[in-house]
């Protein structure tokens, strides 16, 4: 059981736990009530009424936020050649391939993204096992296996992020920072429902989102009414 401290209990017994909470009421109040000196990232979080047993009903994509997610984005790019340069020239952190792939065999990923190329891919899947638990295989659906790693290497800085279901159907997704404007994390939390119910498998039948909350890193969940969700 999770042990918290006294600004996090203080601030949980102000939660109305019997109401469910509007997009804009749950910013608003996890704005005025911090539970860290830092600026916290805010995260939307889903539980999906979809069977993550069954691979046709997997959810995995990308959200491009409009105001970015108040992060500094590293990425590492898999690639040799003028692909390579691109990347560096874009901004990737970490630009390789033999080398690259011993250093992440190693158990390296002080990274949050990975981009390759196509033909990188055959020797970048000898560390699947170290990326994927993470999410940071690069996959062709998620624009991260590709030539143009410039193009990617610049969408991921500029706030694009992946989501996927974990195998217990649950998704979340960071949304912004707690010291953005409210206007700027309402429109990039619609983008992330947007982007969600857009993600909905054909497969899925009855109800898509069972649940939603919307939370701050060190702060509690607040629900969130599904009908400001629903597609």
């Amino acid at each position: 059981m999770a042990i918290h401290g006294k600004k996090y209990i203080n601030v949980a017994e102000k939660v109305d736990r019997e109401s469910d909470y509007s997009v804009d009421g749950a910013i608003v109040f996890l704005q005025e009530h911090p539970t860290a000196k830092f600026d916290e990232t805010m995260e939307l979080a889903f539980r999906m009424g979809v069977d993550p047993s069954k691979s046709d009903q997997a959810i995995r994509s990308t959200v491009a936020l409009p105001h970015g997610t108040g992060k500094d984005v590293r990425i590492i790019v898999f690639a040799t050649g003028d692909a390579a340069e691109a990347a560096r020239e874009a901004g990737a952190t970490e630009v390789g391939f033999d080398d690259l792939i011993k250093k992440v065999q190693g158990g390296w990923t002080d990274f949050d993204a990975a981009v390759a190329t196509p033909d990188a891919m055959k020797e970048v899947r000898k560390v699947a096992r170290v990326l994927g638990p993470r999410g940071l295989m690069p996959n062709p659906k998620t624009g991260t296996v590709t030539d143009d790693t410039a193009a990617a290497v610049s969408q991921l800085k500029a706030g694009r992020v992946e989501f996927r279901m974990d195998r217990n159907g649950n998704i979340a997704v960071p949304f912004g920072k707690r010291s953005f404007e409210k206007t700027a994390l309402l429109e990039n939390a619609k983008a992330v429902v947007d982007a969600i119910n857009g993600a909905r498998p054909a497969s899925a039948k009855g109800t898509y989102i069972k649940r939603c909350s919307i939370s701050s890193t060190m702060g509690p969940g607040l629900r969130v009414a599904l009908k400001e969700i629903s597609a």
